[in-house]
């Protein structure tokens, strides 16, 4: 083979000059200074009188959790009856509150010495089996203060609640 059957190779070499890089100077913007905040008006400090402790009266508020019966109640004033301290309000059941459909339910439950709710049963529901369920869920999270007899706690049986399902009327 000879050189002419392959052809002719060709070199390229680019040999003209770069053009000049040109630059341009940027002037950086300084952030505008804050405003300057108006000096603060002078006011009259407040007079703080002292005052003694049983002065402020928040009233009686029973927080405790604790399950001892006799921890929270013996300096309680005696003998009393039993007070609801937690209501937990129902979950709205979703078909219902679609539907528009508004009622109550009457609960029979047991307040225990401790305070808890056993027992639970609905008595009367208008309209029937639509919050049934929902009511019992939230019954069953209340707490009481038990009834004190004697210095003793103790259950008490048959106590009734009604709990309505009303819409919120100002939202429509």
């Amino acid at each position: 083979m000879n050189e002419e059957s392959f052809g002719r190779l060709i070199e390229f070499v680019d040999v003209s000059q770069d053009d000049d890089v040109q630059t341009k100077q940027r002037k950086v913007n300084k952030p505008p200074a804050p405003p300057v905040e108006p000096p603060k008006p002078d006011l009259p400090k407040p007079s703080v009188q002292a005052q003694s402790a049983n002065a402020f009266d928040i009233g009686s508020i029973d927080l405790s959790a604790d399950l001892n019966i006799d921890a929270g109640l013996t300096g309680s004033g005696g003998d009393g009856d039993f007070l609801p301290i937690v209501k937990v309000a129902p979950q709205y059941p979703r078909r219902a509150l679609q539907k528009g459909i508004e009622g109550h339910v009457t609960v029979e439950f047991t307040v225990t010495a401790l305070g808890t709710v056993i027992d639970p049963k609905v008595i009367d529901a208008n309209p029937p089996n639509i919050f049934n369920r929902a009511a019992m869920s939230a019954v069953k999270k209340f707490k009481y203060k038990p009834k004190i007899v004697d210095g003793k706690a103790q259950a008490v049986t048959g106590v009734r609640n009604i709990i309505r399902f009303e819409l919120d009327k100002s939202s429509k």
